[in-house]
C-alpha cells in the first residue's frame, strides 16, 4: 500500500485497520461522538476497535457486500454522530467520498498524510477541521512490517470553514 511500494495493491484498496494505534490516536478527539457509521467497513476491524472504546456502530457497510458508499443511502437507514472510515486512497474514489460524507455528518477519514500537501487537496482543505498525524501503520495481518507511508486522520464537515488544525505525533518521554 502506498507510492513507495512495489507490492501489488489489494483489490479496491481493501487494507484492513488492524493496527490499534490508528484508533488510539483518534479517540481523544471524538468528544461528543457516541455513535458512528462506517461505510467502508471491509472486514470490520475498525468497527471492532471503535466499539472496544465504547462507541456504538449505527451502520456498517462495504462495497464487497453490495453497499457502495458513494450511492447507498446509509444516512437514511441509521442515526449517528459521525462517519469514521478507513477509505480507499485512490483519489477518484476518495474525493467523491469526502464530498458526500461531509454533507451527511462530521467525517473522520484515515488515509495518507501526504495528501494534505498536494494541489488536489486544496478544494477540500477549507472544510477540513483537523489533521491528526498517526504515522506508519500495519495493514497486512501476520506481517512484521508497517507501511512505507505515513497516515493521518482527517476531519471534514461541510459547515466548517477556515482549514485544519494539525495535531502532530506525540514524542515518547
Amino acid at each position: 500500500m502506498g507510492k513507495r511500494s512495489s507490492f501489488v495493491r489489494l483489490e479496491r484498496d481493501a487494507y484492513q485497520t488492524i493496527d490499534p494505534r490508528a484508533v488510539d490516536k483518534l479517540i481523544p478527539h471524538l468528544r461528543g461522538v457516541k455513535s458512528f457509521a462506517e461505510p467502508c467497513a471491509g472486514e470490520g476491524f475498525l468497527v471492532g476497535e471503535l466499539q472496544r472504546h465504547g462507541l456504538i456502530c449505527a451502520y456498517e457497510g462495504d462495497i464487497t457486500t453490495g453497499l457502495d458508499a458513494l450511492v447507498h443511502p446509509f444516512d437514511e437507514e441509521a442515526v449517528f454522530d459521525a462517519i469514521i472510515s478507513n477509505v480507499p486512497w485512490k483519489r477518484d474514489i476518495l474525493h467523491p467520498m469526502i464530498q458526500r460524507f461531509q454533507a451527511i455528518a462530521p467525517t473522520w477519514l484515515l488515509f495518507d498524510a501526504d495528501w494534505a500537501h498536494t494541489k488536489q487537496a486544496a478544494p477540500f482543505l477549507d472544510q477540513c477541521s483537523h489533521i491528526i498525524s498517526v504515522g506508519r501503520l500495519k495493514w497486512i495481518p501476520g506481517s512484521p512490517h508497517t507501511s512505507k507511508d505515513n497516515c493521518a486522520w482527517y476531519r471534514f464537515h461541510a459547515q466548517h470553514v477556515g482549514g485544519p488544525r494539525f495535531i502532530g505525533r506525540e514524542v515518547a518521554a
